[in-house]
């Protein structure tokens, strides 16, 4: 795997800040977002890198080892484990001693293989391969997108991944795809690729989990005599009778006519919906008089 400058990616320098990175992530993730560059592989391509930046910068522990361990970072655990066991084996044996004064008992560290298991093991663990990256990415969704079980295709690593996006899915919520990250190295396993949702929001409805709400306009004589209005929703026109005397700001709850429930088909969420009452305007001086003789009764 070639080494990577996760830095340079963000455009931000080593000492940065967790709020530096994340401000310039931001900013990156905006001008490169696919949905912002239909059919430009090349923006695609940035995108995916400042992801992958911004998963390990943005990670204290991720970070730390990518300081420490560059393009091998993922695999410090493995190093940390070899060196411990080597220094102790080192202390345990002590040193060997040659015509030419004292010498370590190990080799160059990115040797540590063989001189801790041998020829034979190192060429075991090589066989094995190391597991390639995960990686992150973004999908925008509207809510109508959110609200129905349906097909998208993503562009991941010059690759083209079709996935299904569940009805009820919640924005900022992760899901993984396996073995759509990163390639393994030495033919070990491919990464995983981790896909966040970011639903945007609706101009006529407000989601909190699987509840939906929103206003109506409610005239002033359906709201005193009572009747019926239509309501668009999600799932189509739904007609909702109206009491004589509503008052302005009264709610009333449609049970199933909200969000649907994540993978659990056929349950849903319920909508509340806000009756606003308006006043008439324009009215003639007939309309007036009923009105001063309504008062006056």
């Amino acid at each position: 795997m070639d080494y990577i400058d996760y830095y340079q990616i963000l455009g931000v320098d080593k000492n940065a800040t967790e709020k530096d990175i994340k401000d310039a992530y931001r900013k990156l993730a905006r001008k490169y977002h696919p949905d912002l560059n239909p059919n430009d592989d090349a923006a695609k391509q940035k995108f995916q890198q400042i992801n992958e930046a911004n998963e390990v910068l943005s990670d204290p522990e991720k970070r730390k080892k990518y300081d420490q361990y560059g393009k091998d970072w993922q695999h410090a655990e493995e190093f940390e484990k070899a060196r411990q066991a080597r220094e102790s084996r080192s202390q345990s044996r002590g040193q060997w001693y040659s015509g030419a004064g004292a010498q370590s008992d190990f080799s160059d560290f990115s040797d540590f293989f063989e001189s801790m298991f041998g020829a034979s093991e190192r060429t075991r663990r090589s066989s094995a391969g190391f597991r390639g990256q995960d990686l992150q990415a973004q999908l925008q969704l509207s809510l109508e997108e959110a609200y129905s079980t349906h097909k998208r295709t993503l562009g991941v690593n010059g690759r083209n991944i079709r996935i299904t996006v569940p009805a009820g899915i919640e924005d900022g919520q992760t899901i993984k795809i396996a073995g759509h990250g990163g390639p393994g190295a030495s033919g070990g396993p491919n990464g995983d690729l981790y896909i966040t949702f970011s639903i945007a929001e609706h101009p006529r409805f407000r989601r909190s989990g699987n509840d939906l709400y929103m206003t109506a306009d409610l005239d002033l004589y359906t709201a005193v005599l009572g009747g019926e209005v239509v309501l668009d929703t999600l799932d189509g026109k739904v007609k909702l009778p109206v009491k004589p005397e509503t008052q302005n700001g009264t709610k009333v709850r449609l049970k199933g006519k909200g969000f649907p429930v994540y993978k659990q088909e056929g349950q849903y969420g319920d909508l509340y919906v806000t009756f606003t009452v308006k006043l008439p305007t324009n009215l003639t001086e007939r309309q007036k008089d009923l009105f001063r003789e309504l008062s006056k009764s």
